[in-house]
C-alpha cells in the first residue's frame, strides 16, 4: 500500500501512522463507506471484516436490496473510513479542545462475492469478529442458501490507504499552568 496524493496527510502530517493501519482496521467496529451515485455523495455506516493476513481486502455486507452494495458491486470507486476515539481532550481555551483518535482512510474498488461457500466462510469470520467466542454449529446455525442469496457481500480491494493518530494532552497556551483559569486534561474513553 502506498501513499499517493489522494491519501497524503496535509494537516498535521507528523501524525501519520501507516504502521498502525492493520491494528486500527482490526480494532474498529464501524466503517463509514463513501461513494457518489448520480452526482450525489453518500456516506453509510456499515459493519465490515478485515483480515490482517490479507491486508489488501476489506469486506462489506448487507441486504441484496442495499443501494450501497449494488452500486459498489459494479466496481464504483469507494472511500472507507474507520475511526477509533480514544479520548476527549479539554483545554482552558475553547479552540484547543480536541480528541485523541486513530483513523484509517482508504480508497478502492469493490467486486461482488457470489460463491456461497466463500460467502458462508466470510460471514462466519464476521460473526466471530463482532462476537468472539461464538462457534458455528454450537452457538448459531450456518446460514442456509436462501439467507446467503438474500445477503450481498462485496470485497473492496484497497488501492490507497493512510492512517493518522492524535495522542496526548491539550495544547492550549495555558493548559500547563495550574494557576490559570479553567481546567485542562484528557477523558480516556478506552476505560469505558
Amino acid at each position: 500500500m502506498n501513499l499517493p496524493e489522494k491519501t497524503r496527510i496535509l494537516n498535521h502530517p507528523e501524525r501519520a501512522v501507516p504502521e498502525e493501519t492493520s491494528d486500527i482496521l482490526v480494532q474498529g467496529m464501524v466503517a463509514h463507506v463513501g461513494f457518489i451515485q448520480d452526482e450525489q455523495p453518500f456516506v453509510i455506516p456499515m459493519s465490515y471484516y478485515y483480515d490482517p493476513q490479507q491486508p489488501e481486502f476489506l469486506y462489506l455486507h448487507g441486504s441484496v436490496r442495499s443501494r450501497t452494495l449494488k452500486h459498489l458491486a459494479g466496481g464504483a470507486p469507494v472511500c472507507v473510513t474507520v475511526t477509533l476515539t480514544d479520548g476527549l481532550v479539554y483545554s482552558r481555551k475553547a479552540m484547543n479542545h480536541s480528541m485523541n483518535y486513530r483513523s484509517v482512510v482508504l480508497f478502492g474498488k469493490a467486486r461482488e462475492i457470489t460463491q456461497e461457500s466463500h460467502k458462508a466462510a466470510l460471514f462466519d469470520q464476521m460473526v466471530r469478529r463482532y462476537f468472539p467466542g461464538r462457534t458455528l454449529g454450537q452457538d448459531y446455525h450456518a446460514p442456509p442458501s436462501q439467507d446467503l442469496r438474500a445477503t450481498a457481500l462485496v470485497e473492496v480491494t484497497l488501492e490507497e490507504v493512510s492512517a493518522k493518530a492524535r495522542r496526548g494532552n491539550p495544547t492550549g497556551p495555558e493548559d500547563d499552568d495550574a494557576k490559570a483559569m479553567g481546567s485542562a486534561g484528557v477523558i480516556d474513553l478506552r476505560e469505558f
